[in-house]
């Protein structure tokens, strides 16, 4: 236990939580993770490194090779059936199993197949598994680690080659990081999931560390749009960098976390809403505004001289409207099959909460008059 509360601490201190944006508490020493799934369901997960030995000198990592602290690992089974026991005592649905670099990337994506094999196989688990993938991991274990979980990710940290020396010195972009998401897509895309766990394959995700390259937000969001269109990657995270003690990057400025909330709009801009990432305001250093929601930015620029006719847009142009999502743009088409909707008040008995819309938007050839609200006091 002890050694579980030290390793689940270092993973803490990982620079993101991919997947796990809903914080952490603290249970005999363990941090346990409490994440949202893609599929909506809130659980609470065992967040792990199998050891905290690395070979990598990563310079924003606590755990970089070129510091000195004390490293603990876990074996395999050990890993497992403390896993096991935690789950049974009702204090875990899950884990999210990664680690360190101990031997190589290969070596390491074994132990890390083995410990979910001894799960999956050996002692019948049937909990949720996210297990990360190593940089420089062959096929074959790709493959593996896929059959065994629920969702695997490599970070690739960096937005593209050129940024990435500044953040992982040790790690070619294109071998050990890009080669595994082609991996991921090519046995999605060519392999049959029979077999492999409920007999389907895992979603897969990445993630940024968001400023410690210098990178702007332009980059991000241009190597996000590759991910999810070429790559078919479910999920991308960005992660404000958090400067540690003792690593090169220290005495870096924090990264506002107002940043990391404005990439995350506009990530699902791209991938939700039919965005080109070309379409998203940046200013002249390729950032994104802090002040304003892209979609926000965006309507005013486009849509407040050229308003959307609610009654006869397509989904994607009702897309673009801020307040309408997803949801929202299906029951508004829902609606108008059976009635034209001519005032807010039809958009709102919907579900949808439309003032913010109504510079945006006609209703029957005419803009909305925007409700005044009134207080009296006597």
């Amino acid at each position: 236990m002890t050694k579980l509360a030290q390793l689940s601490a270092a993973s803490a201190l990982e620079a993101g939580e991919a997947g796990c944006r809903k914080g952490n508490t603290r249970r005999d020493g363990i941090i346990l993770t409490h994440a949202v799934m893609p599929n909506g369901r809130k659980t609470t997960l065992l967040k792990s490194l199998l050891t905290s030995v690395c070979e990598n000198d990563c310079l924003y990592c606590p755990m970089r090779a070129g510091r000195d602290v004390r490293r603990i690992s876990f074996q395999p089974e050990e890993f497992a059936q403390m896993a096991v026991n935690l789950s049974r005592a009702g204090l875990i649905q899950g884990v999210f199993l990664s680690s360190g670099v101990a031997g190589g990337g290969i070596r390491t994506q074994d132990q890390l197949i083995d410990t979910a094999m001894i799960l999956r196989r050996k002692m019948g688990y049937q909990g949720y598994i996210h297990l990360k993938v190593m940089p420089g991991t062959e096929f074959d274990q790709v493959l593996e680690s896929m059959r065994l979980s629920d969702r695997v990710s490599i970070n690739l940290e960096a937005p593209n080659a050129q940024r990435l020396p500044a953040l992982a010195p040790d790690k070619d972009f294109e071998g050990d990081l890009m080669a595994p998401i082609r991996m991921i897509n090519r046995i999605r895309s060519e392999f049959s999931p029979a077999g492999a766990w409920k007999n389907r394959w895992p979603s897969a995700c990445t993630q940024f560390v968001v400023g410690g390259a210098d990178e702007s937000d332009r980059e991000l969001l241009q190597s996000s749009q590759l991910l999810h269109r070429q790559h078919n990657l479910l999920r991308v995270y960005f992660s404000a960098l958090t400067p540690h003690p003792g690593t090169p990057l220290a005495g870096h400025a924090p990264i506002p976390k107002q940043r990391e909330l404005r990439l995350y709009q506009a990530d699902y801009l791209i991938r939700d809403y039919g965005f080109e990432q070309d379409e998203i305001e940046t200013d002249t250093n390729g950032l994104l505004p802090l002040e304003l929601d892209p979609k926000k930015l965006w309507a005013e620029r486009n849509l407040r001289h050229k308003p959307v006719e609610i009654n006869t847009a397509g989904k994607r142009a009702l897309l673009r409207i801020p307040v309408i999502g997803l949801k929202s743009a299906q029951a508004i088409i829902s609606a108008r099959r059976i009635q034209t909707l001519r005032d807010v008040s039809a958009l709102r008995k919907i579900g949808i909460h439309a003032d913010r819309a109504i510079p945006y938007i006609l209703l029957n050839g005419h803009q909305p008059i925007r409700q005044m609200r009134f207080s009296f006091s006597i």
